[in-house]
């Protein structure tokens, strides 16, 4: 559950309490000693802008900022902090906190509690037996600049994140596609968002013959899932659609991974789906007055039944034929007919969220996401303007037409996979057959799944994608 984030007035009795302040002197109000302003402005000077006040029950907290408007760098540092003190409160099982803004900075104390709920998530809903069952109930935030409002927006976002990564990181024994598709329908409901799912049948009709060909060798049948916000106050007359890629399991297929570890974290290679159904959540949630449709092609990869195989030729939903190469380049076989199906809604802009190669993560690690695509620059830095903000960085990767060569087929009009150089650039390039829209290709496969805790992301699902499109979409309500 993610913790209340809960706008106050007064003083809260009987929690931790971190102080956000430009003087320090004015701690003195809240009962801090002369001994204890003195260590906290020897620690200022020492560069240390947290400082921890150890205490009987309790810890406090001292944040001391220099601006009231916080650059990027700024904000991820308190987000940051927040992971922090959560690490105190845990260790003390301290269940709530109070952020006592005294410099007059909202964003300051906004930021430091997302930082700090985003922190306290965990997935151990299969344990049995929970050691440490330490929790974050309670965010009191008491600020004069910010609002109630402010507050239940940031706990619904944070919230998306949490639906996130709890998908992300559910094994597929537990979310097959069956499943997915039940949850997504529970989500809608109660988020007010709507969602269609397609059956099997559904998709042969419309001749989706990348998802069918993936499919093939699975006992599960495939879905099809259109998601929609559409506000009656909308700001915009034709959409965003989202794409994302929602391979719930991936063993590769007939191409079978076979390096040590390689299908250990293959649960997460649905991690755009994940993404898109977060972003719906916390748009629907919070009442975005924008229009935005999700779509997602969902199924697993495996070698079984009548698995399609290398040598293949696969006619695709737009009447493209594409040669198969390799059966575990499936991603993009199953985002090209998500691509070609957006069409339809006439978008303003295409955005597909795909954990599709290892070249993408190879190049950048788990620190950003590789971008690219046929957008307008003002399109891109847009995007990278969100991504900044919340620290989900992206890295524009080039497009050039010369990477176009390297997917050419002898027998059909494209293959699914070029050479091993530019991988992560031909996969984008492979999409761009596909769609006659503005389109933005984000390749998460780097920062949607890590294995060691990364500061308030945590470990395995870190349901990156949710904060960069809220911002996105956010942004253009207010231009």
């Amino acid at each position: 559950m993610v913790p209340n984030i809960v706008h106050i007035k007064d003083q809260k009795e009987k929690t931790a309490n971190v102080f956000i302040v430009s003087d320090i002197k004015s701690l003195s109000d809240f009962g801090f000693s002369k001994e204890e302003t003195d260590y906290i402005e020897q620690k200022k000077n020492d560069k240390k802008s947290l400082v921890v006040i150890p205490g009987i029950a309790a810890s406090r907290f001292v944040k001391v900022i220099e601006t009231t408007e916080p650059s990027n760098k700024e904000k991820e540092e308190l987000r940051v902090d927040g992971y922090n003190i959560w690490q105190t409160l845990k260790k003390e099982k301290q269940e709530n906190v109070t952020i006592y803004d005294i410099a007059g900075s909202g964003t300051s104390t906004l930021v430091l509690a997302e930082g700090l709920v985003l922190a306290s998530y965990s997935f151990d809903k299969y344990k049995t037996d929970k050691e440490d069952d330490s929790r974050l109930k309670d965010v009191f935030v008491a600020s004069s600049e910010t609002g109630i409002d402010d507050c239940t927006r940031l706990q619904k976002l944070c919230e998306a994140v949490f639906i996130t990564r709890d998908l992300v990181n559910e094994p597929v024994n537990k979310l097959n596609v069956e499943n997915l598709s039940k949850r997504v329908r529970e989500l809608a409901d109660k988020f007010g968002f709507s969602a269609d799912i397609y059956s099997k049948s559904k998709i042969e009709s419309l001749k989706m013959g990348g998802l069918l060909a993936v499919n093939r060798g699975s006992q599960d049948p495939p879905a099809f899932m259109v998601l929609e916000w559409s506000p009656e106050e909308a700001r915009n007359e034709t959409p965003i659609v989202l794409v994302g890629k929602g391979v719930v399991f991936d063993t590769g297929g007939i191409n079978l991974k076979t390096p040590p570890g390689s299908l250990d974290d293959m649960k997460a290679d649905m991690g755009g789906a994940a993404s898109v159904i977060g972003t719906m959540v916390a748009l629907a949630s919070n009442k975005v007055p924008y229009k935005v449709i999700g779509l997602i092609p969902a199924t697993d990869n495996r070698p079984g039944f009548n698995a399609y195989v290398p040598g293949d030729i696969i006619t695709m939903f737009n009447g493209k034929t594409v040669e198969v190469i390799n059966t575990d380049a499936e991603g993009r076989m199953i985002l090209a007919d998500a691509l070609s199906y957006a069409d339809k809604y006439k978008p303003e802009l295409v955005i597909d969220l795909a954990t599709l190669t290892g070249s993408a993560m190879v190049a950048i690690g788990q620190y950003g996401t590789v971008v690219m695509g046929t957008a307008e620059d003002k399109q891109f830095e847009e995007m990278e303007e969100a991504a900044d903000s919340v620290h989900e960085r992206v890295v524009r990767f080039p497009f050039w037409s010369d990477y176009d060569e390297l997917i050419k087929s002898d027998i059909a009009d494209i293959k699914n996979l070029g050479p091993r150089e530019a991988g992560a650039i031909t996969a984008g390039k492979f999409l761009s057959n596909f769609t006659t829209r503005p389109w933005i290709h984000m390749d998460i496969a780097g920062p949607a799944f890590v294995h060691k805790e990364d500061k308030y992301r945590g470990s395995g699902g870190t349901g990156v994608g949710v904060r960069l499109l809220y911002e996105l979409i956010s942004n253009r309500t207010n231009s």
